[in-house]
């Protein structure tokens, strides 16, 4: 590594080498942060796989409760008309 140099009050550098030295900054920033949701080890990507499959079962049992909703709403729907045409035609007394 080159000593940085100072210009007109700034610092400056080799762009390859701040770049690297942002590489390593974002590398420790998110080992960093998966630590601290304890997303580390060597059981995290087992850990991430999980998760994602729970959230996959949550999408779809949520998606299942509106079709049921939606399905009972629409039987509902269907009997009351039935039992209005029934009523209407006088077929029970």
């Amino acid at each position: 590594m080159t000593p940085p140099k100072l210009e007109a009050g700034y610092v400056r550098m080799p762009e390859d080498e701040f770049e690297a030295m942002l590489a390593r900054a974002a590398e420790q920033g998110a080992r960093r942060a998966l630590a601290d949701v304890g997303l580390d080890g060597p059981e995290a990507a087992i850990d991430i796989h999980d998760l994602r499959t729970l959230l996959d079962s949550l999408r779809m049992a949520r998606r299942t409760a509106w079709q049921t909703v939606v399905r009972l709403i629409t039987t509902g729907l269907l009997l009351a008309l039935i039992a209005g045409i029934a009523v209407k035609l006088k077929l029970f007394g």
